[in-house]
């Protein structure tokens, strides 16, 4: 296959690597900083977004937000580059209805879509097990996978264009309330005596255990693993308020544990 990407950053940069480990041919645009990132494999860093999505086969987009995912697709034109036949994965987490705008340009151009966001980090595409949840039609899933199979394990289809969007934003909603609720049970641990290195451990191996509790394990504590996740968690923690207002829907108990 022959890929486009753009966004070759925190996220997208090992998600080329694995491309270019599996063979695949990728054509790269991004920033100027990561430009200089060293690629084994067929990987050819291009200068314009029209010439990198031209004549690929999937096109995957990886940047930070909507407003970079519309700038890249409507301003920087990837949508009216793109080839019929082709798919186009955005893998930005987002409000849902940013790639819900750009489905009837592309489908009148013969383009699949899906929104593919991913819950993991750097450490897990480097695996190939980074999961996704995608949204599209069930071709446009089958399109999407054969490009996220190579750094993807497991990838499920969650509906509709946007249903892997909103089920982003509710794991992220839940991530964002653990992890507020494991910093106020430290605390307590804290006013109790209870020496938080301590606490974690056995949280660890009790039934309070969870992903987030093993991450604070890994990061040294709630406060620093707060810290590493707070710029991503906090823009989709945003989104998640933003889309709940849209669709006027209550975040119940959420509400009142997110961070911010």
């Amino acid at each position: 296959m022959v890929i486009g990407f753009v966004g070759a950053g925190r996220m997208g940069a090992p998600m080329v690597a694995r491309l270019a480990l599996m063979r695949e041919t990728v054509r790269v645009h991004a920033r100027p900083n990561a430009l200089r990132i060293g690629f084994d494999g067929d990987v050819e860093m291009v200068a314009t977004i029209a010439a990198t999505v031209a004549d690929a086969d999937a096109v995957v987009v990886c940047v930070h937000n909507d407003a970079q995912v519309r700038h890249v697709c409507h301003d920087g034109g990837l949508l009216s580059a793109m080839r019929p036949n082709s798919v186009l994965i955005v893998h930005t987490t987002g409000h849902p209805q940013t790639v819900r705008d750009m489905e009837d340009v592309l489908t009148h151009r013969g383009v699949e879509i899906v929104d593919a966001p991913v819950s993991g980090g750097p450490q897990d595409i480097e695996k190939g097990s980074i999961t996704t949840f995608v949204g599209g039609s069930v071709g446009a899933f089958a399109a999407a996978s054969e490009v996220l199979c190579h750094y993807s394990n497991p990838s499920f289809h969650t509906g509709d264009l946007g249903t892997g969007q909103l089920t982003k934003l509710v794991n992220n909603a839940v991530f964002a309330s653990n992890i507020a609720v494991l910093d106020a049970a430290t605390g307590i641990g804290r006013g109790l005596g209870v020496d938080e290195s301590v606490l974690l451990q056995c949280l660890q191996q009790g039934s309070a255990s969870s992903i987030v509790l093993d991450n604070v394990l890994r990061a040294g504590g709630s406060e620093v693993f707060a810290l590493a996740v707070g710029e991503f968690l906090g823009k989709d923690v945003e989104v998640v308020r933003q889309v709940a207002a849209d669709l006027d829907v209550n975040l119940g108990i959420l509400d009142a544990t997110l961070t911010r």
